[in-house]
């Protein structure tokens, strides 16, 4: 199975103690034998939902030693009704966390084809926008080396190499997005439907990569970082504005905005008046000056 990685260094690897990312693992082992250059740790989070999660700890941990690999653990209890987005954000503050203190270049998770498809269609649905379309790609500090391989794959090299994975028991429960869209979408597409979508999906990843690219740009001729030239922004088509907004906003390390906070930020920035003042999150709001908007902190 092909393994596309970047240079030489030290990464963290997630592994739940699914096929996934156990695939991965041993992938990663056997390239880190070909190659001294390479140092992979492992990173396992029990978020403490499932009461038998600790038996995912004990599977990694076994094949951290069999590998002779770092082996970092953390659990978490977060409970049994907790939602996906939640446990996707403590999962990654865990990985990053590991990241951190062992000064790795990135980490690298076992998302693959699957994941890819099932993450646009929750995205479609849920409004997110086109950068919802490609949200599960290999950025410089997330590296998903499996992108192009299916769940299938990854089932027959595990079954072929014998490796012992876990399921995951929740993986069956309705009431996840995700896992309804795996049941009742996913697996009803036929193998020219799935290659179709799987090619717009890149696609529009290339898309994207090319537009955020411009954005940046754009946003990078904007002085000083925290403000926008009122004017310019003023005349951008509506839809082109929501996308500088957007970005200017992570720019700014703010991310907790929904599709309705956005547009009322661009309604806002392009016919508010003077001195008014729009919340923006806890902490931050947006400031209407005549020649520019700024995100300012609020006073205490």
């Amino acid at each position: 199975m092909f393994l596309d990685l970047p240079t030489p260094g030290t990464y963290v690897v997630a592994v739940s103690g699914g096929v996934d990312s156990l695939v991965l693992l041993d992938l990663l082992n056997n390239l880190g034998k070909d190659s001294k250059n390479y140092k992979f740790i492992v990173a396992h989070l029990d978020h403490g939902i499932r009461d038998d999660s600790n038996l995912d700890k004990v599977l990694v941990e076994s094949y951290a030693k069999k590998y002779n690999l770092p082996f970092v653990y953390h659990r978490a209890y977060l409970g049994n009704d907790t939602s996906e987005n939640k446990a996707r954000n403590a999962r990654y503050d865990f990985l990053n966390k590991v990241k951190d203190a062992t000064s790795a270049h990135a980490i690298i998770t076992a998302h693959h084809e699957d994941d890819l498809i099932e993450t646009a269609l929750i995205n479609i649905a849920r409004g997110t926008g086109r950068k919802g379309l490609s949200s599960i790609v290999s950025n410089e500090l997330i590296l998903r080396p499996l992108i192009a391989h299916s769940k299938n794959d990854l089932i027959k090299y595990a079954k072929d190499n014998q490796i012992i994975w876990r399921e995951d028991s929740t993986n069956q429960d309705s009431k996840y997005l995700r896992n309804h869209i795996r049941h009742s979408v996913l697996n009803k597409l036929n193998s020219s439907a799935r290659t179709q979508l799987v090619t717009l999906l890149n696609k529009q990843a290339e898309i994207n990569k090319e537009l955020d690219n411009l954005i940046d740009q754009s946003l990078k001729n904007q002085k000083p970082k925290n403000s926008l030239n009122r004017f310019w922004f003023s005349h951008l088509p509506h839809l082109v504005a929501k996308e500088i907004m957007a970005s200017w906003l992570r720019a700014n390390n703010i991310r907790n905005f929904d599709s309705n906070s956005l547009e009322r930020l661009v309604i806002a920035g392009k016919v508010g008046s003077s001195q008014q003042k729009f919340p923006v999150t806890g902490d931050k709001y947006l400031n209407i000056h005549k020649d520019h908007l700024a995100l300012e902190a609020l006073e205490r």
